[in-house]
């Protein structure tokens, strides 16, 4: 079982990532924002690439469910913590923080987490 400090944890653990108030939330970003953390600190909405999206929800609708708007059409994604283990989560946050993390350096390799 996944909590908010385990995600906080493993996303500022990846390369270019930081931390900011967002409206009600919690915004993690590398180069752009890929995940939001709910303020009772319960679900986080993730930016999934429309295909993982569909899979995900699909293989654990009890831990994800597309967000029911046009933001959830490109890909974001609820995701309740408490139904994720901690690899399911880090999982999650890797995947998402490869579509939105800065290009790497020349010579250097990005962090795999």
């Amino acid at each position: 079982m996944a909590a908010a400090d385990d995600l906080r944890r493993i996303a500022l653990s990846l390369e270019g990532t930081t931390e900011a108030p967002h409206f009600d939330r919690r915004a993690f970003k590398a180069r752009r924002i890929y995940m939001t953390l709910a303020a009772d600190e319960l679900t986080a909405n993730i930016r999934f690439a429309p295909e993982e999206q569909e899979l995900r929800c699909e293989m654990q609708p009890d831990a994800y469910r597309k967000v029911p708007n046009k933001w959830g059409d490109s890909g974001w994604t609820t995701a309740t913590l408490a139904a994720l283990t901690l690899d399911d989560l880090k999982s999650a946050l890797m995947s998402a923080w490869r579509h939105q993390a800065p290009p790497p350096k020349r010579g250097a390799r990005r962090n795999r987490g």
